[in-house]
């Protein structure tokens, strides 16, 4: 049984309007997991459920350019403490890159990152959500395992690239989820095959069978496998997701895909909320 620890009940209590809440984890950064986060958030609003992004990278918060949301913007402050989340490609979402300056340093230790990481997640006020999809940092640190221990997570889904050295520290994660009872929606293959953007010719740079050998080893599913395109890139420099991305869409196929995918697993009869850990209070 996980306790209630840093949040508390009040705390917790806030998110009930919200049916779901996914994790978008990896236990390596440079994979591509807020990019699949951010086009997977969107095209579950596609698909007409509503949807909120939360960036829980504190250290490197991506949101805001991801969004193409304007350097500086702030969210609207109710009551002198909760945020009004911004709104980007019919998304709601909040970040700690909306409350600082995009070139301060964040040199916190770990109290100070879990009490920013509690105000962007509790004191946002998010709408009646289906989905809030947590863009979590890289590895299985302190924001990880708070999460995972102490708010009703529906499902992880977990972000890897074919890769042994990738794959190994991957790993880390699924074992971290495994041990708080959150269960694993399925994994996703990022960069699978690259697609030059000249003749359309597809080569495995970063190999192949990498997820595959993952998914076997826990038991899980391979759900979605997306290309390495440079379109991807440049749309989301530009704040551009692809998967909503007029004249380039047929990149974002995979992901349209992972949204109905990821939808129909978490709503399925096997895959219920029972399993994540009963939130109660223990005496010291």
């Amino acid at each position: 049984m996980a306790s209630l620890g840093f949040f508390g009940k009040n705390y917790v209590d806030r998110l009930n309007q919200v049916k779901k809440i996914v994790c978008v984890a990896s236990g390596k950064g440079g994979v591509g997991k807020s990019t699949t986060a951010l086009n997977l958030a969107v095209g579950l609003g596609l698909n007409g459920h509503k949807v909120g992004m939360l960036d829980a990278d504190i250290y490197g918060p991506s949101l805001p350019v991801m969004m193409g949301i304007p350097a500086g913007t702030r969210p609207e402050i109710k009551n002198k403490k909760f945020m009004v989340p911004l709104t980007a490609h019919g998304i709601e979402c909040n970040s700690m890159g909306f409350l600082v300056d995009p070139e301060t340093a964040m040199v916190w230790r770990a109290p100070m990152i879990i009490s920013a990481f509690n105000q962007i997640l509790m004191d946002t006020l998010w709408s009646s959500l289906d989905y809030l999809i947590i863009d979590m940092p890289p590895g299985t640190g302190d924001i990880q395992l708070s999460l995972a221990q102490n708010i009703g997570v529906s499902g992880a889904l977990i972000v890897t690239t074919p890769q042994d050295i990738a794959l190994a520290d991957v790993r880390r994660g699924v074992e971290m989820f495994n041990k708080v009872g959150i269960p694993i929606i399925g994994v996703v293959e990022n960069m699978s095959v690259h697609v030059c953007s000249e003749c359309g010719h597809k080569e495995a740079v970063f190999g192949t069978g990498g997820a595959d050998k993952l998914a076997m080893d826990y038991g899980i599913d391979v759900i979605e496998r997306v290309p390495l395109d440079v379109r991807i890139r440049e749309q989301t420099d530009h704040g551009k997701p692809v998967v909503a991305s007029p004249g380039v869409n047929d990149v974002g196929t995979s992901y349209m895909s992972l949204s109905r995918s990821l939808h129909s697993i978490v709503q399925s009869e096997d895959f219920s909320d029972d399993s994540v850990p009963e939130i109660v209070i223990k005496d010291n």
